[in-house]
């Protein structure tokens, strides 16, 4: 049975757009098919341009979406009293959904514009038969103004014995606002004296315990949630870049106007603040490079005053700005482009894929469950695991695994990144390996808190403590002391030590090491599982609407057909304990029996030996690609195949093809692919790709620390 569920805001400024996308995020961890559906256009500077929420949606996931009818012919058939041909509209867009499990639909926000949009939004959520929920924001009330509000605006929809008002979701909890109610984060100082914001501190439970209705959501403010790219600063003052640097990747939380006296201005260059000077201020210049060249990321230096800056500054700074430091020049004085940045749209930009992803997840974590798991429940025939259902299902079932995992690059600073946010989530204890003052460092330069949940091991005092062990166990090797000591002064060997130990429950490393670099300690050391014959490798692949397991694409350059027989079933018992239910293709360049040489005989062979092995398993081969994951080409190709059309599972016969493979799906589609995730070790060992994101780094560790558990 689908459902129809209607977001209505009480009030502007509520954040419709991320609370839309958090509750699709949310329903979508659940495996709940969603389409989405805005029945009247309302984009922020009016005209007929598309709403921001369903641009977000169409280019950044395969959820279907209806075309909304435009604003201006909305007003048309309002103001000639035409509502019924308005819905008859709307109605007829909608119906084009009716193949999803639930249809999210996002009202109209009150404005004075739009003074229509609760009339509208009501004979729409009754035309639509749409279950209610209500969006709000505390602004400057406290909760019994909040919860007076709320009781009007139910009122509004018939009160409480309206069966169809499901609750409300309150948004943007503990916003620093200005006296208006208007959000106001540390870019106050951008339009007002940042003294006159005002910061709320209302707790969940009042509202909850206050609200007249059941409370289905109460997300708390996040500077992140509004951290924009520096080129989108850029853009909008249609400044000349003088140093591109990081541009499109650095973000602005704070802007500081540097007008008063270097020694009092210091405090504020750090990371994410966007410097505003005058380009006849060599001095702050130079500071701002003097501290990029100390590892502070500074969202970018903006010149202003039209002047160019001297010759002599720019090659003083080179190598500040070498660090990606961005810089642009602004036409017009500090003043004017101070008003120039006050009309800047906080709102989200579609492209911006990383903050979209953040908006996405940190609504969805405050969604009330019990609500989600309902709408699940009551569409379980439609339920499949999309990738934010696969990435919700890693970091749920390593929180429940509770596991200690090293890292050992502990200074690197995506590492650092990710070993904080790790904690901050409950995936996992990590271990930083290194020298703690430099840990620090690093952390402070990333604006980075590491607190509970993160420790730090100085890797000189505890390295001696290993040599011993090491030489026992690679006495046969000629290990001696002295060549111990030389092992364990490389980080990886130390943190394989103390994995062996059991002091750590993994290990993931690879953001600065090679593939080799990281994988030969727990080769020599932890070596391969009992009855595991061979080390292979999986990379989960994030398409639009599902998850693929690719191996053997990082290890094995050219294995046996009794190894790749060992790779796919590994690969199988993989994708199972991670959700996915296993149908192995075995990969070759041709299909069935219409192919010959040696190549395609190892492959045939694998399949014949991995299919006696574990007749449990769905496995088929040789598949052609096309006709592992086409329905249509295997239709004509392998009509009888259990695995063709529907694979989920895709062993490539060598290193060669796997690892050509998985890149280009991944680049040519700008798909996210987690791993490569190393199987048959008795120990969990992952490796990471030295261009590694910091996600990349967190989702590996909560596959390590899901690997440690099944291991027991």
């Amino acid at each position: 049975m689908s459902r129809t569920i209607m977001l209505i805001p009480i009030s502007a400024g509520v954040g419709l757009t991320s609370v839309s996308m958090g509750v699709i995020r949310a329903m979508e961890r659940k495996g709940v098919s969603v389409s989405f559906f805005k029945p009247i256009a309302q984009p922020r500077h009016g005209g007929d341009q598309p709403d921001l929420t369903s641009t977000i949606i169409e280019a950044n996931s395969n959820i279907k979406t209806a075309e909304p009818v435009q604003m201006s012919k909305a007003e048309e058939l309002l103001g000639n009293e035409q509502m019924d041909v308005l819905l008859e509209t709307i109605v007829e867009r909608y119906n084009q959904l009716n193949d999803s499990a639930v249809t999210l639909i996002e009202g109209l926000v009150p404005t004075r514009k739009h003074p229509f949009a609760n009339q509208v939004n009501y004979e729409i959520a009754s035309t639509l038969g749409a279950e209610i929920v209500f969006v709000a924001t505390p602004g400057t009330y406290n909760p019994v103004q909040l919860k007076e509000r709320i009781e009007i605006a139910v009122s509004n929809f018939g009160g409480t014995k309206n069966k169809s008002i499901s609750g409300v979701i309150v948004n943007k909890l503990n916003a620093p606002v200005d006296e208006e109610g208007r959000t106001r984060p540390d870019l106050s100082e951008v339009f007002d004296d940042a003294d006159s914001a005002i910061q709320a501190n209302i707790d969940a439970m009042e509202i909850i315990n206050s609200s007249p209705i059941r409370v289905l959501g109460c997300v708390p403010w996040n500077i992140e949630l509004i951290a924009t790219r520096a080129i989108d600063m850029a853009k909008h003052l249609k400044a000349e870049v003088i140093n591109e640097g990081e541009l499109t990747t650095r973000r602005i939380k704070s802007i500081t106007f540097c007008a008063r006296s270097l020694p009092h201005m210091v405090e504020h260059f750090k990371p994410g603040s966007l410097l505003v000077t005058s380009a006849d201020r060599p001095d702050v210049i130079v500071a701002a490079a003097l501290a990029a060249m100390n590892g502070v990321e500074i969202g970018a230096l903006l010149l202003t005053g039209g002047y160019e800056m001297s010759d002599k500054v720019a090659d003083l700074c080179k190598r500040a700005f070498d660090t990606g430091l961005p810089v642009f020049s602004a036409e017009g004085n500090t003043w004017q482009t101070s008003l120039n940045l006050q009309s800047f749209s906080l709102e989200v930009p579609a492209d911006d894929k990383q903050r979209i992803e953040f908006v996405n997840d940190h609504v969805a974590r405050h969604i009330d469950g019990p609500w989600i798991d309902s709408l699940a429940e009551s569409t379980q025939a439609i339920r499949r695991l999309s990738p934010p259902a696969f990435r919700f299902q890693l970091t749920e079932l390593a929180r429940k695994a509770g596991k200690r995992i090293v890292l050992p690059e502990g200074d690197e600073p995506r590492t650092v990144k990710a070993a904080a946010i790790c904690a901050e989530r409950g995936i996992a204890n990590c271990v930083l390996l290194g020298n703690p003052d430099e840990i620090r460092r690093v952390a402070e330069q990333q604006g980075v808190e590491l607190g509970a949940g993160v420790d730090i091991i100085d890797s000189a005092k505890v390295r001696e403590n290993y040599v011993p062990r090491l030489v026992e166990l690679r006495a046969k090797k000629g290990m001696t002391e002295i060549v111990a000591r030389e092992k364990l002064e490389d980080s990886v060997f130390l943190g394989t030590m103390m994995l062996e130990n059991g002091e750590v429950d993994g290990l993931v490393s690879g953001a600065v090491h090679t593939t080799a670099n990281t994988i030969v300690p727990p080769f020599q050391i932890i070596k391969t599982a009992p009855d595991t014959s061979i080390v292979s490798s999986i990379f989960f692949m994030l398409l639009p609407d599902q998850v693929l397991v690719y191996g053997d694409c990082a290890i094995n350059p050219d294995p046996t057909a009794e190894q790749l027989a060992e790779i796919a079933i590994q690969s199988a018992e993989s994708a199972k304990a991670f959700g996915i239910d296993p149908r192995v293709a075995m990969i070759s360049y041709s299909t069935g029996t219409s192919g010959k040489g040696a190549d395609v005989d190892k492959v045939r062979e694998a399949t014949e030996l991995a299919q006696a092995k574990r007749p449990d398993l769905v496995i088929d081969g040789p598949l052609q690609y096309d006709a592992a994951i086409m329905e249509n080409v295997a239709a004509s190709k392998a009509p009888n195949s259990p695995v063709a059309g529907k694979a989920t599972v895709f062993v490539f016969p060598d290193l060669n093809t796997g690892n050509t493979t998985y890149k280009a799906v991944q680049r040519s589609a700008d798909l996210v692919s987690i791993g490569p995730m190393l199987q048959g070790m008795r120990k969990p060992v992952n490796d990471l790709s030295r261009g590694a994101l910091v996600d990349d780094i967190v989702y590996t560790v909560a596959l390590t620390a899901i690997q440690a558990a099944q291991a027991e």
